[in-house]
């Protein structure tokens, strides 16, 4: 099948030129040679380089558990991070699923109410994703939905509606899936929860919905193949990593992901996360931010083309559609767009597109241009591959363990302390001190 996935950095010239983008290449190649070995910092959490092989083996059993809520009017899935943002980009982008809803990826009250309203408990199965358990936002939503769903059907009808996805051996989920007989499924140990959405944390959601796992993980094994080549002009991960690396150099500190289909808003979120909490520490790393064109460029569009030139964007376009609408002519023409009558919409975004980002260029911005064929569950599925190759790619280039997040862990210290969570009263004595 050809490749799905296209990349254009001819409109870096003006500020990299492909002769330092082949200069890099050794560095770059040698960064994919240490993962490819398992070698450097993080070699521990590499599981996700053969991912969509090692998944493959779990189909049967992931499909078997999402035939289990056909029934179920509603799925909740209960999740956080990379234990949310993977399931609701792949939805969304396959044009969204009334049957899968969110909880544990918030705090607010009102959010939750109106969950609750929305959905009959006697109709809804949940599907509860946490390696540890103990993770605050999804481990109280669960609390309060299992109670929920207890209460409406009973205990025994209640877990035959729910399913975890949790660590293979330890943590307060695997403890609690195994005391109450809930479908279990694992989280690898190897695999950091931004790159788990080829683990049954995104597979089993995305096929409750309806959608072709097989043909998700298909697109990561294509990709795989590509992106482990050491053939630098037709590796596509390295040579984005590589462009962005280069960028980095010369002062730009942030990176802009755009799109023009709405249905990408969170692709651009699941991005956002894998490149923000990959590459931002040790006082390093690209500033990840997205826009939703052409929607922003009458909001953050003046920003882009004459703001500040320390940023880079990265356009995301999809080249077919999976439905057209035609422009009609009017007889009375008073917005004067009958020059337009009988285009298709899709060629009037795509000249959005084009004109946008010949004036980002023009205007200082540097433009990398990523193509892909569809929205599909294989184009998908060879996309995240891709941005997550490239990614580790990158973090190798910086010098900083691209797999970790210690950052992430000082909120919720202060938080359980916050909280008063036992083992944290001394770091909740010296919060009170500081005046929170």
């Amino acid at each position: 099948m050809p490749s799905p996935l296209s990349l254009d950095l001819s409109y870096l010239s003006d500020v990299v030129s492909p002769n330092e983008i082949e200069a890099l290449s050794p560095r770059a190649l040698e960064a994919l040679q240490s993962l490819l070995e398992k070698t450097g910092r993080g070699a521990d959490f590499l599981g996700w380089i053969d991912l969509p092989f090692d998944a493959q083996k779990q189909l049967p059993a992931l499909r078997k558990a999402a035939k289990a809520f056909e029934k179920c009017e509603s799925v909740v899935s209960v999740g956080i991070g990379g234990s949310y943002l993977g399931i609701k980009a792949t939805l969304e982008a396959l044009g969204g699923s009334p049957k899968v809803h969110y909880a544990g990826n918030y705090l607010s009250p009102t959010s939750f109410s109106k969950l609750l309203r929305d959905l009959n408990p006697k109709k809804t199965g949940l599907i509860v994703i946490s390696k540890s358990g103990t993770t605050t936002e999804p481990a109280v939503a669960f609390r309060i939905l299992k109670t929920w769903l207890e209460k409406a059907v009973g205990k025994k009808k209640a877990k035959a509606r729910i399913a975890a996805v949790t660590d293979q051996s330890k943590g307060a989920l695997k403890g609690m899936a195994d005391a109450e007989g809930y479908a279990t499924f694992v989280i690898p140990d190897d695999v950091g929860g931004r790159y788990s959405v080829l683990t049954p944390v995104g597979l089993l959601p995305i096929a409750a919905a309806g959608f072709d796992i097989g043909q998700l993980l298909k697109g990561a094994q294509d990709a795989s193949k590509v992106f482990k080549s050491k053939d630098f002009s037709s590796n596509l991960s390295a040579r984005y990593a590589a462009a962005r690396y280069l960028l980095y150099q010369k002062g730009k500190v942030a990176e802009v992901l755009a799109n023009f289909r709405p249905e990408l808003h969170y692709v651009s979120e699941w991005w956002k996360q894998l490149y923000g909490e990959s590459e931002g520490k040790e006082g390093k790393g690209l500033f990840p931010a997205s826009v939703d064109l052409t929607t922003d460029l009458h909001s953050m569009g003046q920003y882009l083309q004459e703001g500040q030139r320390n940023l880079l964007e990265t356009i995301l376009w999809v080249r077919t559609e999976e439905k057209d609408v035609a422009i009609p002519k009017d007889k009375d023409d008073r917005e004067g767009l009958n020059f337009l009558a009988g285009k298709k919409l899709s060629w009037v975004n795509e000249q959005a597109f084009k004109g946008t980002a010949v004036a980002h260029k023009d205007g200082g911005l540097p433009v990398i241009r990523v193509t892909l064929e569809d929205l599909s569950e294989y184009s998908l599925g060879y996309l995240y591959y891709f941005f997550e190759m490239a990614c580790g790619i990158s973090g190798r280039l910086l010098g900083i363990n691209p797999f970790d997040q210690p950052g992430v862990e000082a909120y919720k210290k202060n938080m359980f302390a916050l909280l008063g969570k036992k083992g944290f009263e001394q770091l909740a004595e010296d919060l009170k001190a500081k005046g929170v």
